[in-house]
């Protein structure tokens, strides 16, 4: 690992700290170094807030080093006015004379910009280290602005013999209560997930079974927006997602229902793919990531139409014998993890 790589990587470290809190911005890491020391360091908090070069600067107790220093960022310095002034004018303010930066934004408001502006304020600039880990710190981010479409993380829950539920009676039909698969270990690790991602996408019957909330309860952080497929508006209107504390979106085929506060109904074609259709309208509602929760016919129609990056299954220490069978997933295998007697497994639907 040469000086450069060194550094980026801290970038990067600092960088994750911004998880689930910094949407729609994209999580960046910042480090100043002057004479192969340290001298300031920050990350990215929260939209609206100031960026990491932004604390980077601010953290160093001498400035008059700036000017023999090199800023590190994981991510180009924005060149353009939003809730905060451009990181590019700070630097060229400063007269940070080096600035090395992992990958370029793939945002067309930036885009290349803030590297043109720094060169052309006579400042060198060194690109392209560690860049694909820096893509990979932001897939979620990159996804949206090229694919104009959320980052989709399939995940599910299947017993030992492959099912995701077993068959109900009416006892367990009438409680509309869900039936635990996994651990409360892997329970808190979804709630985690949850947090760290920007929506949650569960099915009709999903919502009409199991009444789930949705949220973080186990896990401090945000709750996501829950997103959830009603056609035919059959969802019981007493269920925990129609709660107006949380952001929710409902697909359905006309809107019968009263949008109230957080509560918003968008129709769509159900007689055309469905899936399409829902990405180009979390695109509109600036979702950059969500995970697909279920149940079958939800996750398998990602799987089938081929519109997902991630999928994550637990296969817990229980079995069922007959009921509804789990999704059918072909992807590169990440890896495989236990957490107490259940198994984690991940997969890439792509390099």
């Amino acid at each position: 690992m040469n000086i450069h790589e060194k550094y980026i990587k801290r970038c990067i470290q600092l960088a994750k700290n911004g998880l689930g809190t910094t949407y729609p911005n994209p999580m960046v890491g910042s480090v100043i170094v002057y004479n192969d020391t340290i001298i300031g360091e920050g990350w990215h908090k929260k939209a609206g807030e100031p960026h990491a070069e932004v604390n980077a600067v601010n953290s160093v107790k001498d400035k008059s080093l700036l000017k023999k220093s090199t800023i590190y960022v994981s991510l180009e310095p924005c060149s353009h006015f939003g809730k905060t002034p451009p990181c590019c004018d700070l630097i060229i303010a400063n007269e940070i004379p080096n600035v090395v930066v992992g990958t370029v934004d793939p945002n067309e408001k930036v885009a290349g910009k803030g590297i043109k502006k720094l060169l052309e304020a006579g400042t060198k600039v060194t690109i392209g280290v560690l860049e694909d880990e820096c893509n990979e710190l932001n897939k979620r981010f990159f996804t949206f602005h090229q694919q104009k479409r959320p980052y989709i993380i399939l995940k599910w829950a299947e017993s030992k013999d492959g099912f995701l539920a077993p068959e109900k009676d009416n006892d367990t039909i009438i409680k509309r209560e869900p039936i635990w698969i996994t651990n409360a270990y892997s329970r808190q690790l979804v709630h985690k997930w949850r947090s760290e991602e920007q929506a949650i996408l569960v099915g009709t019957q999903t919502v009409i079974d199991d009444n789930p909330k949705l949220n973080t309860r186990d896990w401090a952080g945000n709750n996501p927006v829950r997103v959830v497929l009603d056609q035919n508006n059959r969802i019981p209107q007493d269920s925990h997602i129609f709660s107006n504390d949380v952001k929710t979106i409902v697909f359905t085929k006309s809107k019968i229902a009263i949008e109230k506060e957080n509560l918003i109904f968008e129709v769509i074609d159900f007689k055309e793919n469905i899936i399409p259709q829902i990405l180009a309208v979390l695109y509109q509602h600036q979702i950059q990531s969500i995970i697909i929760e279920g149940g079958l016919q939800t996750l398998q129609s990602f799987i089938d139409t081929n519109l997902w990056d991630e999928g994550r299954f637990f296969i817990g220490n229980t079995y069922f014998t007959k009921g509804t069978k789990a999704p059918i997933i072909a992807g590169i295998k990440n890896k495989k993890t236990y957490i107490g007697k259940d198994e984690l497994i991940q997969v890439r639907n792509h390099d």
